[in-house]
């Protein structure tokens, strides 16, 4: 097989493709729109599409498509050839810089959030020349923001790239108070950790809730779940092996760095982590990750599960975003060095990180919110849905310190002993991981652990940017006017300190007693569902910030806020129909079939043995037929509910209704439906089992 480092990236038009390609002077004008935003004139723009079109021709493309990411969460594309009809009847490949830089797909279906009517159908795509051009099959994929007519943003790049602008901006003010003035650009940088389930298309194509819900909404507890611990980085199945060896060449071909594979701690769950890279790269690179993930898993006779809790009794799936700060000189800013209680500028960086996650906590939860992932946050696979910062001992000591003013006796390095000579020594870390916390520093950079699997990292990442640049902009509206800068600095740290320890938790989040200490003593936000934490986005003090660094217009936050609450509703009133329907047409008939046949085996045992009591069919007929009354009660209820639902009008409505009564009716029919498996033979329950499910990959 070809070495990974020949064929790595070769279907991305990226830097090397474009030195190739360009002539010196368009490469470096494109180089300059890359590196600092410098305005794309139309004369380099058609010289990059000529060379791209040509690129993309001699690898097999015979389309493009301006590849954007709308607001369904998921990315869309329309794909045009590049033939044009020349003079003596035959065609031509043609692709101009216009047509590189902007595009015009019909915006009238995408969610818009009231930014626009219906009959309004126009929409515009817009390059983004910071994300490489790729080929997909035979389209060349060209990333693309995506706005309305009016200039509104439709979808989720715009406002990450303008987060991102926020944070430079902010960063490099810092920056140049502490005198470097070589620095030209600040990035954020992500590495998003994706979990995932396998299972094969033979028993998903059973389930039609695994169909239209991507979640079993049915499902007694398997014998056996992730009890053992043995799922865990065990061996890989060959099946499996095979699929993340096809997903891994799939990934590489398109320049996504995929690293890391293993499998997770759930039955049949895996993941896939990548290395670091520019953020709105990153988000592009994770979308087309998913859904390279789904092809391929096709090709093996499996299905890749994304939903953040497809059964229920076991882990979900995450998706832990490494959020990390650096210069376009390679130096990261969260990176504490070796004595971090001297290094004022990480001390200053760390602080802006601290009073951002405290003063919108808020925002950073809503930015993870879903339906799905509701039902993962605060069970003990996930974090709470309190958010806190995890600092480690040593950070913990360093701003004690600072804050009381005693003096800083730093964390001896210990080596760790074990026990063998052959074995090697080597230093412990100073201080351990802790997967409990919400948000965890794990040496340079941030671990956000509360994204679900299926959450394009856009809004996380973009309300992250925003929270840090707005701690960094009071940080440097006060230091810039400073007439001591030593002591204002000091002061300031310390104040941040004092005034945001309360975010700092080092201990185990699953504890309950940890949960009312957050809340009733220390005053943090407990936003347990998305109707719960939705509405806030559009409080004073985030509509101020947001848009006074220029990140969201208001309408376009209020857009987003309907958009996000009417996702909500969708999602479980589909959820909702499909269990009332697989109730009523399956779950009821399969039980009634098989209460008539144990019914009919006792007659017959009667006829033969006279006397005979028949008690154990006798007693299970009756079990039977009452669960069959409950299932059809609460499959009723079920209905009326979403029936009532219909008749409220507002949104937030909508989302607290499906919140305090849908949820509770689906959970009750549940219950029911899951007893009734438990005592249903086999051959009778119409849908494969959770243990036929989790451990059919074989």
């Amino acid at each position: 097989m070809e070495n990974v480092s020949g064929y790595f990236g070769s279907m991305v038009f990226d830097d090397r493709v474009m030195k190739a390609n360009l002539s010196a002077g368009v490469y470096k004008s494109l180089r300059k729109t890359i590196d600092q935003g410098a305005k794309l004139d139309i004369s380099v723009a058609n010289a990059v599409a000529a060379a791209m079109k040509d690129w993309a021709v001699e690898h097999g493309a015979t389309h493009y498509t301006h590849w954007f990411q709308p607001l369904t969460g998921i990315t869309a594309e329309k794909h045009d050839s590049f033939i044009s009809p020349s003079p003596d009847g035959g065609v031509i490949m043609e692709f101009s810089g216009k047509e590189l830089i902007k595009g015009e797909p019909d915006a009238s279906s995408f969610p818009s959030g009231g930014l626009r009517a219906t009959f309004e159908a126009r929409g515009y795509t817009a390059w983004d020349p910071t994300s490489y051009a790729f080929i997909k099959g035979k389209t060349l994929c060209i990333p693309t923001a995506f706005c309305s007519y009016g200039g509104e943003a439709l979808d989720k790049k715009t406002p990450l790239l303008r987060s991102m602008e926020a944070l430079n901006k902010q960063a490099l003010r810092i920056l140049r108070l502490f005198g470097n003035s070589h620095v030209k650009c600040v990035r954020t940088c992500v590495g998003p950790e994706q979990e995932y389930f396998l299972i094969t298309k033979e028993m998903y194509d059973k389930r039609p809730d695994l169909r239209f819900t991507g979640r079993t909404l049915f499902g007694a507890k398997s014998p056996k779940g992730q009890e053992m611990d043995d799922h865990y980085f065990g061996v890989i199945k060959p099946r499996v092996a095979a699929y993340m060896e096809e997903l891994n060449d799939e990934l590489w071909k398109l320049g996504v760095l995929a690293k890391t594979e293993h499998n997770e701690v759930a039955p049949a769950q895996h993941e896939l982590a990548p290395i670091y890279t520019t953020t709105n790269i990153a988000t592009d690179q994770n979308q087309l990750t998913m859904e390279i993930m789904q092809k391929v898993a096709a090709k093996h006779g499996l299905v890749c599960l994304l939903h953040e809790k497809p059964f229920a009794g076991v882990n979900g799936s995450g998706k832990h975003n490494n959020w990390s700060l650096a210069t376009d000189s390679g130096v990261n800013l969260l990176s504490p060095g070796d004595t971090p209680y001297e290094n004022a500028q990480f001390l200053l960086f760390l602080c802006a990180v601290i009073k951002a996650v405290d003063d919108y906590q808020d925002l950073l939860r809503l930015s993870v919110a879903t339906a799905g992932n509701d039902h993962r946050l605060g069970a003990n696979e996930a974090p709470p849905a309190v958010v806190s910062i995890f600092l480690g001992d040593e950070l913990t000591e360093v701003l004690d310190a600072i804050e009381t003013g005693k003096p800083y006796r730093g964390t001896e390095k210990t080596q760790m002993k074990l026990g063998v000579n052959v074995l090697p020594k080597f230093n412990r870390d100073t201080t351990d991981r802790n997967r409990t916390s919400p948000f965890a520093f794990t040496g340079n950079k941030f671990e956000f652990r509360m994204l679900g699997s299926s959450n394009s990292i856009a809004c996380a990442n973009m309300m992250l940017n925003s929270v840090v640049a707005e701690s960094l902009k009071i940080y440097a509206d006060r230091l810039e006017g400073a007439q001591d800068f030593e002591s204002e600095l000091h002061e300031m740290i310390r104040k941040t300190i004092k005034d945001h320890k309360k975010i700092i938790f080092n201990g185990n989040g699953y504890d309950e007693s940890w949960i009312k200490e957050a809340t009733e003593k220390r005053g943090l936000l407990n936003y347990r569902t998305t109707p719960d934490c939705m509405p806030h986005l559009l409080d004073k003090k985030n509509v101020d910030m947001l848009t006074s660094h220029k990140v969201f217009s208001e309408a376009e936050l209020k857009s987003r806020c309907e958009i996000m609450l009417d996702n909500y509703c969708k999602t479980v009133l589909i959820e909702a129909n499909t269990m009332a329907d697989m109730a009523k047409t399956e779950i009821v008939p399969a039980v009634e079939t098989y209460a008539l046949e144990v019914a009919r085996t006792a007659a017959a045992k009667k006829a033969l043995v006279e006397g005979l009591a028949c008690t154990y069919e006798t007693g299970l007929v009756k079990k039977l037929s009452q669960l069959t009354d409950m299932i059809a009660l609460k499959a009723e209820e079920l209905e009326e509910a979403v029936v009532e639902l219909q008749g409220i009008g507002d949104v937030i409505g909508q989302s607290e209704f499906i919140r305090d009564t849908i949820l509770n009716k689906m959970g009750e029919l549940r219950a029911a439906s899951d007893e009734a498996e438990t005592v249903t033979a086999k051959k009778y329950w119409p849908y494969p089992s959770y243990g036929d499910l989790l451990f059919g990959v074989r």
